[in-house]
């Protein structure tokens, strides 16, 4: 849930990305530092071990505008893809006010996309979320490689409900802006909606 405060007049609201180890949630974020504004972001914190994969998380703050006199900042996480930090994934998700799915669009990956999702649904449950309530966005990233499966084999598997979906290459940011916009989006009308 979001949290207001009131004395700054500030709205601080948790888009968290989840999805299988190494299918290009840190590149998300690390696209969106490079190219946000200096004085709309906050530092990139990223934890990580000596083979660069995120250890537990990765936070960016940015400021959007305002809403009904309250500046909006989101804070952007992302939780580590490796199944054995499953604790850190569940505790990185209270609290959430969006999610974004990436799935890694090779055909390898596919087994670990089923299973990151079903994780997804289970630890939002365990923290009293359900996934159909919940702004969320799914991402097939790396649709540049040879190895990338058909869309519509990938949405038939992994799409919830009519959630948006996007192609991605997060290494060049197609699709990276539009999927956090689309979950911005959401999580705003949300706010709204209160």
């Amino acid at each position: 849930m979001s949290f207001i405060n009131y004395a700054a007049r500030e709205i601080n609201c948790k888009i968290v990305y989840y999805g299988p180890g190494l299918c290009g949630k840190t590149t998300n974020i690390q696209w969106l530092h490079d190219r946000t504004k200096i004085e709309s972001k906050g530092k990139l914190i990223s934890l990580a071990t000596e083979t660069d994969r995120t250890l537990f998380f990765d936070f960016l703050p940015i400021e959007l505008g305002t809403i009904r006199g309250f500046k909006t900042r989101f804070h952007l996480y992302t939780v580590p893809g490796q199944v054995f930090y499953d604790a850190s994934r569940k505790l990185i998700l209270k609290g959430v006010d969006g999610v974004i799915f990436v799935a890694d669009s090779q055909e390898a990956r596919f087994d670990a996309n089923i299973e990151s999702i079903e994780n997804l649904k289970e630890n939002l449950r365990q923290n009293g979320y359900e996934l159909g309530k919940t702004p969320y966005a799914l991402q097939f990233n790396k649709r540049d490689l040879p190895s990338a499966m058909p869309l519509a084999e990938l949405e038939k598997a992994l799409r919830v409900q009519q959630e948006p979906v996007f192609e991605a290459v997060a290494t060049t940011g197609d699709g990276v802006f539009d999927t956090l916009k689309a979950v911005i989006k959401q999580v705003l009308m949300d706010l709204r909606s209160r």
